[in-house]
This record gives structure tokens, sequence and C-alpha cells, in this order.
């Protein structure tokens, strides 16, 4: 069963990985969309190519689903963020952007952390996963705190900072949308009937667009190199803290264990600061990159003749 688990969470994080590619490529044309407006999307849903990151977000999700019938919150979702490696593969093959040693490196440092974060934690499911109500209303409360004030935070900031702030948001609701998915599995010992009748199917759903919503303002708020270590990091240790303290999941209880399971966790936040500070995923150095570069130099250059730069294209021009 870990088996299918870890197989299932490997391929949906191929999926998002397309996803990412598609979604920076649809949303680097959408700089001056106001913050937070559903402008955004609507805009979005006029270029066919965003479909085809929607189609792969949702199949990441079922496949995401399916792993977690199988495995424990802890286990998967750290695997899911193998998306990022995966996905600088396919924007150096898409954009024809060769990929330096820095690129391979934090990959290499990133895969072996994750590859100790799992194996010395040893998650595996507890007795009973069904979710008291009063753990359920705590940490629902928690969850939706952080990604309220996160997005408080990034409201009222500008330029790269906002998109920092949005991304954390985005990543914390992810791990959310992990923990209620992992509880809408659960309900499948009932029969599969009761996943309509279950509370956390539709508050997995409604998590889920929120996430989406969220994940495209960060990556038009400012440079993904800000973004993405918030989405891509605080959502396998939330969905890990969802698993422990509600699902009583368990680990290695011994402190050798806990401690390289640190050490690995300690290098995979590494690997991936690194590689989400790579110029790959900002298109820079291909003839794609340089189009979209130049464009928004231009769109700078403009902002700055106009008066000074307050981070919000909507102010910038009043």
């Amino acid at each position: 069963m870990k088996f299918l688990a870890v197989s299932l969470a490997l391929v949906a994080a191929c999926s998002n990985a397309a996803s990412n590619v598609i979604q920076r490529l649809t949303n680097r044309e959408e700089q001056h969309v106001r913050t937070l407006s559903l402008r955004l999307i609507v805009d979005l849903l006029h270029r066919p190519l965003w479909f085809g990151g929607l189609g792969a977000v949702m199949l990441s999700f079922i496949l995401q689903a399916s792993a977690l019938r199988f495995g424990p919150l802890a286990l998967v979702e750290p695997l899911v963020i193998c998306e990022l490696p995966l996905t600088f593969l396919g924007a150096a093959l898409v954009l024809h952007a060769p990929l330096g040693w820095r690129e391979w490196g934090a990959a290499a440092v990133m895969t072996a952390g994750l590859a100790a974060l799992v194996t010395f934690l040893g998650p595996r499911g507890g007795i009973d996963q069904r979710v008291h109500p009063l753990v359920w209303a705590i940490g629902l409360a928690a969850s939706i705190g952080a990604v309220a004030g996160f997005v408080l935070a990034g409201w009222r900031a500008d330029g790269d900072t906002r998109a920092a702030f949005y991304g954390a948001a985005t990543g914390i609701e992810f791990g959310l949308t992990a923990a209620l998915m992992k509880g809408t599995v659960v309900q499948l010992s009932s029969g599969i009937v009761s996943l309509f009748y279950a509370w956390q199917t539709y508050a997995m759903i409604a998590a889920g667009v929120l996430g989406m919503f969220l994940v495209q303002n960060a990556m038009q708020s400012g440079k993904i190199v800000a973004a993405q270590p918030g989405i891509t990091l605080l959502d396998p240790f939330v969905a890990i803290a969802w698993g422990i303290f509600a699902f009583n999941e368990r680990t290695s209880d011994t402190g050798l264990h806990l401690a390289l399971s640190t050490a690995g966790g300690l290098l995979m936040v590494g690997g991936a600061m690194l590689l989400s500070r790579s110029p790959i995923l900002e298109h820079d150095g291909t003839r794609a990159g340089r189009n979209g570069a130049a464009g928004r130099a231009g769109a700078t250059k403009s902002a700055g003749d106009e008066g000074p730069d307050t981070g919000d294209p909507e102010r910038a021009r009043t």
C-alpha cells in the first residue's frame, strides 16, 4: 500500500509541475491586474493554455486524493513537493533553457533532504484516523487565521513582499486542503455515498478553489522567486502537522531518527530556496524570457517616468 501511495504522489507531483510551467507562461502576461481581483481569473479564462494548467491541477488533485487513500499525510505531502525540481525540468524543455550547476545541485540537495525526511521520519497511519470535531475546529481556526493574516499582510505590502506573503498563504491553504482531502478519503470506509453527506468534501472543494485563486495572485504580484518558497515549503509542513496532531499518524520516536529527519527537512528547505531563486523560473536567458523581461522592463520604465513606483500598478496609474 505504501508503494502505491508513493507512486501516486510522485505522479501527482509530475502533474503539478506541468501545471506550474503552464501557469507561469499565462500569468507573466497579467502583471497589471489589481491584486486579489476576480478580473485576473476572468482574463485567464480567455487564454486556452490556462485550461491546460487547470486540467493538470485537477488530475493532480485526483492522484493526490488516491495517494492519501493508501498512505498517511506525512508521507504523501512531502513527496508532492518534488514538483519543484520537476518544474525546472519542464521549464528547461518548454523554454529551451539549459539547467546550470546551481539548478542540478539544488535539485540534488532538495531530493536528498526529502528522502532523508521521509525515511527517518517514518510516517505511518494511526489506528484511528477519524478526527475529533474539537480538533477540526481548532485546526481549521488556526489554519484559516494564518491564511487570513498572510493575505492581509500581502494586501498592505507591495511587489515581491506581497508575492511572498501571498505565497505563504497559498502554501498553508494547500496544506489545509490536503488535510480536508484526507478527512474526505477517511469517509470512504463508510461507503462512497457518505462522501456526499460529509462536510469535509465541500470544505475541501472550497479550500482548493481558494488555493487556486491565491496561487494566481501570488504569481502575478511579484517575482516567482519571492512567491515560490512559501507555496512549496509550507504545504508539506502544514500537512505533516495535521497528520500527526489530527489524524494520529505515527512517526519514528527515537532521538537519532528525529535528528536525521530534521536535518533532512533543513536540506530540503535549503535546496528549495536555491531552486526558487533560479532565473529559469523567470524565463531569463531564453528567447521567451528576453521578450517577457523586455515587456516588463518597458512597463517598469513607463511607470518610473510617470512617478514614483508604489508597487501597485493601479495606484501607480492613479
